[in-house]
């Protein structure tokens, strides 16, 4: 089924829509939660809750990638179930980590009352990755998206952690010059 038919299907509100997007995006969202919580059960729920979530959005919202309209609600539920859970014992998992990896380069007064500003940084942090070799970027991304713990990025592109950790190191630096070449840090 064409993702414009499922999200039809959540427009006429069928229960269908749930079952034909976890047929074509239920492992995809699982693999981005598992990123972030590492924790099968944590995971199922914040699929369920994107599952939820799509369809409290759909409609007024038609996602022009449904892909990554899914992929976006997984992350943030998922971070948002991360924060819960670590509230008592901060710094316990891999999104936290590579959150405070990227804390340095990324300014801290963003806020969601400053969307403008928050998509020139966007835009920003796309050119400065496309201006990366694709190693770099598929390494960054795996790391910053999808919090992939350094040893299993160091199996994944067959590199030492340490060659890993010096690779981001060093594209965080790029991506910090690049913004401050932009004025926004």
């Amino acid at each position: 089924m064409t993702d414009a038919s499922i999200i039809d299907l959540y427009w006429r509100r069928s229960d269908e829509a749930i079952r034909e997007t976890d047929r074509a995006y239920g492992k995809f969202c699982y693999a981005v939660a598992f990123g972030i919580l590492n924790n099968r059960e944590d995971s199922d729920e914040s699929v369920n809750d994107t599952w939820l979530a799509a369809w409290n959005a759909m409609p007024p919202s038609r996602p022009n990638s449904l892909k990554a309209f899914l992929g976006k609600l997984t992350r943030r539920i998922s971070i948002m179930r991360l924060r819960k859970n670590t509230a008592a014992k901060r710094g316990g998992g891999e999104a936290e980590l590579a959150i405070e990896e990227l804390a340095e380069c990324i300014p801290s007064s963003v806020n969601t009352a400053r969307e403008i500003e928050l998509l020139e940084l966007t835009q920003s942090v796309n050119a400065c990755l496309r201006s990366m070799t694709k190693r770099e970027r598929d390494l960054f991304v795996a790391r910053y998206w999808y919090s992939l713990p350094v040893k299993e990025l160091a199996e994944r592109f067959e590199l030492t952690e340490s060659n890993v950790k010096q690779i981001l190191h060093r594209t965080r630096e790029k991506l910090q010059r690049h913004l401050r070449e932009e004025g926004l840090c």
